[in-house]
């Protein structure tokens, strides 16, 4: 499932870009896909880095690559193991709102980015974070839990405090909100659990397939119940 619009990072030949909390790597496999760019997938999990190595390495086999090179690295946000100025592009998908210390991993995003430098940030819109907050209090306190929720204002202006400035925004994945909300209720009452099944079935399918007819749909959407809120940023 991709968030972030990669065309709207400016991509170019020769760039090295880094994936920040990379998970199973679905954003540095989509990276890895542009002309000879050098990715790095980063994470502090090491089986999810595994599983990106596998799917990387398979990209590459397959030939689903546009000639560049990649690697994945263990890694905390807060404390990166990288050079200052060390990387063109930084993509930071759903993180900063498990990080306790956000104005120090901000810090971090900008060192190691170089000047002129775009990154794209994407996190829990508020409007669809705060139903699953109110439907379900574990949903906050579960291991590896969300610990806050960004107004779109109040995470602009804290990258713009961390010396970035704003390129543009948008939103994501607005059918994603609903199996999130009847996930919560179910979690909470006990009941809906197979609705919560059918229609986590229906996520999988249409992430899969990609129908055209509910790309359309969710589109639409979008700007309403977008699960998540990507906003792009360029370093000062």
């Amino acid at each position: 499932m991709i968030t972030v619009d990669c065309s709207r990072l400016g991509l170019r030949p020769g760039m090295r870009i880094l994936d920040i909390g990379c998970g199973t790597g679905r954003h540095a496999c989509e990276v890895f896909r542009w002309r000879n760019t050098f990715v790095v997938g980063a994470d502090l999990r090491r089986e999810d880095l595994m599983e990106a190595r596998r799917r990387l390495t398979l990209h590459r086999a397959w030939g689903e690559h546009g000639g560049g090179q990649w690697a994945v690295a263990v890694a905390d946000v807060v404390r990166l193991p990288f050079r200052s100025e060390s990387f063109d592009r930084v993509i930071c998908s759903e993180v900063l709102e498990h990080v306790p210390d956000q104005k120090q991993a901000m810090e971090e995003l900008a060192r190691v980015l170089q000047p002129g430098g775009r990154m794209a940030v994407s996190v829990p819109r508020w409007g669809p974070e705060s139903v699953c907050w109110k439907l379900w209090k574990g949903y906050g306190n579960s291991d590896g839990g969300h610990i806050r929720i960004y107004r779109k204002r109040e995470l602009i202006g804290r990258l713009e405090s961390s010396g970035f400035s704003l390129l543009c925004h948008h939103y994501a994945h607005a059918l994603h909100s609903p199996y999130w909300w009847l996930d919560c209720f179910s979690q909470r009452t006990g009941r809906c659990a197979a609705g919560c099944s059918l229609y986590r079935r229906i996520l999988e399918w249409d992430i899969l397939r990609g129908p055209t007819a509910l790309r359309w749909v969710e589109k639409l959407l979008d700007p309403l119940l977008g699960k998540s809120l990507v906003v792009y940023v360029r370093k000062r």
